[in-house]
This record gives C-alpha cells, sequence and structure tokens, in this order.
C-alpha cells in the first residue's frame, strides 16, 4: 500500500498515475490519494477532497439532474465509508478515489479488524445502520481487501460514471 504525506490545508492530495495501486494499470485510471491518518474534521475534509476530484474531471459542475445525482451519490458514498471507518474500524488513514471513463472507484483504508455489512434487515425508521446499505444500493460493486500479515483493511466502492 502506498504512503502519501498530509496534506497542509489547501492541498487536496496528488494525482497518480495510477502505478502501483490495484486494479489499475498506468494510463487506464487516475489516482487522487488523501491521507487522514492524524487529520481533524475527517468527513467534511473528505467529501471538500472528492469534491474537488469531481470538478478536476468533469463531473461538477453538472449539466444535468442525472450528473448532479451521480456526483451527489459519490459525494454520499465518501461520507459512508470514512464515516464507517471512524466509527468502527479506529478510524481512516487513507482516501483514495480513482476514475476511467467508465467508473469512479473510492477506498478508504483503515486499521480495524471488523467486516463492514449492511445491516440486515434493514430498518428505514430506525437511527444508524444506514451506511453500508447505502452504499450497497448506490454502487455497482463494493467490498473489502485485505493485505496479508498487515493490520487493516481497504473497504472500496464502485459508481458508474455519469452518462
Amino acid at each position: 500500500m502506498s504512503t502519501t504525506r498530509q496534506h497542509p490545508p489547501g492541498d487536496l492530495g496528488r494525482d497518480s498515475d495510477g502505478a502501483g495501486e490495484p486494479d489499475a494499470t498506468p494510463g487506464d485510471r487516475q489516482w487522487r490519494t488523501l491521507s487522514l491518518g492524524q487529520a481533524s474534521g475527517i468527513v467534511p475534509m473528505a467529501r471538500d477532497f472528492a469534491r474537488q476530484a469531481l470538478y478536476d474531471w468533469g463531473w461538477l459542475p453538472a449539466a444535468g439532474a442525472d450528473r448532479r445525482a451521480a456526483a451527489e451519490d459519490v459525494l454520499l458514498v465518501v461520507s459512508e465509508l470514512v464515516t464507517n471507518a471512524c466509527l468502527h474500524a479506529d478510524g481512516p488513514e487513507e482516501l483514495r478515489i480513482g476514475h476511467t471513463p467508465k467508473a469512479l472507484r473510492v477506498e478508504v483504508v483503515d486499521r480495524g479488524a471488523g467486516q463492514p455489512t449492511p445491516r440486515t434487515p434493514h430498518r428505514a425508521g430506525r437511527p444508524g445502520g444506514h451506511g453500508m446499505f447505502i452504499v450497497q444500493r448506490l454502487c455497482l460493486d463494493w467490498g473489502v481487501t485485505r493485505t496479508p500479515e498487515s493490520p487493516g483493511k481497504t473497504v472500496w466502492a464502485e459508481l458508474a460514471s455519469p452518462a
């Protein structure tokens, strides 16, 4: 797994050519990475980072309702994955967002040993427990990747690019 420096205010991470990243080859996926390990205000910071990536990649400003909804879905998934790492996994270490013309991948690296799962049965009227259910509903796919002999995991989700 790659490591990154803590980004000063106004510097929302780095671009990468995808080399060394999961499921990417150089030139096929553009990556943005944000270190979250010692940051405060992690969820708003992660959303701002994702929003800037969406602007840079042309998802925003959205030309129509479908494109606006796709961008809002990405921001919601980022919020839910980062919040889940804060609540259940000893905090997130890193946020990575990868973009291809057809899909966007969100990855949150954390220190937790647990396995995120949508609450079953889902009870819409009850507070809490909706994060992974929302991720499951909005995304093409999602899952967990573990590195052998290394603590923690990467929780990832993929969303379709807007038409």
